[in-house]
């Protein structure tokens, strides 16, 4: 009889990183999950230790293998989603970072991207990467990294400027995928989802842009090697003689969005998918167009097979949403997230109360790296119920301002938005949700939807899937929430606008 195979996904997100393994049906029978350090060595600083999130990933491989029976030898392929934007830069010969990883939230490099805006060279940007200009992005923390690196971290390498060793091609840059490739495989490769939201890459061309690098000063001879997201090459094999014990091909690899939308079967123009997770990020499948924003969305690409043109995809990037409800708890207004839909649900309104928590700045549609968190509208009888429900409610607010300025760019009206990430197991905010934005939502059974996307991009190289519409025939829908509009829905969603505006441009210098 034939060993039964699988396929699995590395997940490494902003906050832990996770291993699934997933059956030819899609479905899930091992999972293991480890946390890792957040650290904010300044105000508006995020950075994270890239050797834990490497040992960690061996962890919660070994872990979840080990806990569901199954050897790695029984893995017809891994696939790999990441946090994106998140940057690396290590030595080639040693694996070595020359410095901490400088996480998307980062915010150090803001007055760099002023200073291009008042250069006027945000258009230029914006038309070549599909990208609004921000310190979100990785072309400005590599930037820092090659300027910053050598007097903090000088004592973990060689004593050449890191700079002259970037130009000989000593050392690697990569977003996080690149960093788990290089650890799993020896090879320095990305994909196309995640070398489109570098702030280098030209989307069209679907190539490292000669321009932007000199703009950036990155040297071209540290960058990855640019694939198919799903590759029937092959991004390398693992080690047999490496922690695995066995020779598995990784074979795919995609943003953390991106795969959210191809694990959500969102394969034809016009399929959407909102994922709340940190924060939240609205994807629509534009086709093999790319459709330039008009209304402060992102033109990205959502993926590629092998010998496929791109597909692309509008991405509206909400900065923070599941980490509004995590400030909650911080401020003990709840024990848990689970309590929010409870204590939401106890009180009819928010009693005129506005929370926008632009704690990082504001991101789609807004692009206001100043924003800062604001609430409005607090009486004296202003209860913590009303702070909780105001909160989630600035979660579908935040959407509603995406989804509207996607329909007017696309043309296309959504007939559904299909939704995953940790918030929507919160029925409360979903039908929230579709009230708002007055379209379907629908809550898939696998809701670990952006593993999933890795999975079947990896296991499509293989041939493990043999297509799309198999995929498609493995997507089920949990529950479906219909909008049940309220007659003054529109007139909060115009105070939430008004709310929005108190909360713009607020941070100085130093602030």
């Amino acid at each position: 009889m034939k060993e039964r195979t699988y396929v699995g996904a590395i997940d490494q997100g902003t906050t832990g990183t996770r291993f699934i393994v997933f059956d030819q049906g899609g479905q899930p029978v091992a999972n293991a999950y480890e946390t890792h350090e957040q650290r904010y060595p300044e105000p508006g600083w995020v950075e994270h230790d890239p050797e834990e999130i490497w040992e960690n990933t061996t962890v919660v491989i070994e872990r979840a293998l080990d806990d569901a029976g199954i050897d790695a030898s029984q893995l017809a392929a891994i696939g790999i989603t990441n946090q994106r934007e998140t940057t690396v830069v290590w030595d080639r010969e040693s694996g070595t970072p020359v410095y901490d990883a400088i996480v998307w939230q980062d915010r150090r490099t803001t007055d760099r991207i002023e200073a291009l805006e008042r250069e006027g060279k945000d258009e230029w940007i914006r038309e070549r990467t599909g990208l609004e200009p921000d310190a979100y992005f990785s072309a400005t923390k590599v930037e820092w990294l090659l300027d910053n690196a050598d007097p903090i971290k000088l004592q973990r390498m060689r004593p050449e400027d890191v700079r002259d060793r970037a130009e000989a091609g000593e050392l690697c840059f990569g977003t996080i995928d690149s960093w788990l490739i290089y650890k799993l495989t020896g090879e320095h490769v990305t994909d196309v989802t995640n070398a489109s939201r570098t702030m280098l890459f030209d989307i069209h061309d679907l190539s490292w842009d000669d321009e932007l690098l000199a703009e950036f000063d990155v040297p071209a001879a540290m960058l990855p090697e640019v694939r198919p997201s799903s590759d029937d090459d092959h991004y390398g094999t693992t080690d047999p003689e490496g922690f695995l014990g066995a020779s598995v091909p990784v074979a795919g690899a995609l943003g953390d969005q991106q795969a959210a939308l191809f694990g959500q079967a969102c394969f034809d123009a016009g399929d959407a998918k909102n994922t709340y997770g940190t924060g939240s990020f609205m994807l629509m499948n534009t086709g093999s167009e790319a459709v330039t924003s008009e209304n402060g969305l992102l033109t990205t690409i959502g993926f590629q097979r092998s010998g496929e043109p791109a597909q692309y995809a509008l991405e509206g990037s909400i900065f923070i949403t599941g980490a509004a409800i995590e400030w909650l708890e911080d401020l003990t207004l709840i024990d848990n997230p689970a309590e929010s839909e409870a204590l939401a649900r106890s009180v009819d309104s928010t009693d005129g109360v506005y929370v926008v928590p632009a704690f990082t700045g504001l991101g789609a549609p807004h692009w206001d790296q100043r924003a800062r968190g604001t609430i409005v509208g607090m009486t004296r009888g202003t209860r913590r119920e009303h702070i909780v429900r105001a909160t989630l409610e600035s979660i579908a607010f935040q959407t509603r301002d995406v989804a509207e300025a996607m329909t007017e760019d696309s043309g296309i009206e959504l007939s559904g938005l299909r939704v995953d990430g940790g918030a929507v197991k919160n029925n409360f905010l979903c039908q929230l949700q579709a009230d708002v934005v007055g379209t379907d939502i629908v809550r898939p059974e696998v809701d670990e939807t952006t593993a999933l996307g890795a999975a079947y991009a990896a296991g499509l190289a293989v041939d493990y899937w043999a297509s799309l519409d198999e995929l498609r025939e493995n997507w089920r829908v949990d529950r479906e929430f219909a909008p049940d509009r309220a007659d003054d829905v529109d007139a909060r969603y115009g105070r939430w606008q008004e709310a929005v505006e108190r909360s713009l441009d607020w941070a100085r210098d130093g602030e």
